[in-house]
């Protein structure tokens, strides 16, 4: 096992407060393997991108996320579907973060979940958002996906994960991450 921990943060695209999401990023928390800490960054208080406010100057909240990002071994997002995509405040996040100089997603490797009410459980919001990555030259981890459909019967009313299949996705989600972000710390093999 190595020894070397890995931190995380986590991004909620979700800012209602009984939000499956953010609670499905509660669960990951409690779920880490161990040697993972997984740390959440707050997005609900960035202003809305506007290039005349980074041409001035980054707002705090802008540097405060950038920094968490850039500190970062890896990242977890866990993103509602609204409308077939993302959620405006999670664009808004990864729009202000990625602005040059040094973004930092760059070579970040990253794990995607989410969780709705309905059957996919943010299929189409996770692909998306795979997309935006290819861009952001992040290095998203395949296997395995993590769709919590149905997400009202999987939770308590106090927010708890309760189902026990989903935990054991999450965990496998999160043991690909380790495994991912330990082999991308390594260093290269030598050419023979």
């Amino acid at each position: 096992m190595n020894s070397v921990p890995i931190r995380v943060v986590g991004l909620s695209g979700s800012l209602r407060k009984a939000s499956y999401n953010s609670a499905a990023l509660r669960a990951a928390q409690a779920l880490a393997p161990e040697g993972m800490v997984i740390e959440t960054a707050a997005i609900g208080d960035l202003p809305h991108y506007d290039d005349n406010l980074w041409v001035a100057g980054s707002p705090p909240e802008v540097q405060r996320l950038r920094a968490q990002l850039a500190a970062a071994d890896a990242i977890l997002f866990v993103t509602p579907e609204y409308n077939y995509s993302i959620p405006g405040v999670l664009k808004n996040a990864i729009d202000w973060a990625s602005r040059p100089p040094e973004q930092p997603f760059n070579d970040k490797p990253v794990a995607i979940m989410g969780a709705s009410g309905g059957l996919l459980g943010t299929a189409r919001a996770q692909y998306q958002l795979r997309q935006m990555l290819v861009f952001l030259n992040a290095h998203p981890i395949n296997k395995p996906e993590v769709m919590i459909g149905h997400a009202g019967q999987k939770f308590d009313e106090a927010g708890n994960l309760t189902d026990e299949q989903t935990k054991q996705f999450i965990r496998d989600l999160l043991q690909s991450l380790a495994a991912w972000t330990r082999r991308l710390r390594a260093p290269p093999a030598p050419r023979r």
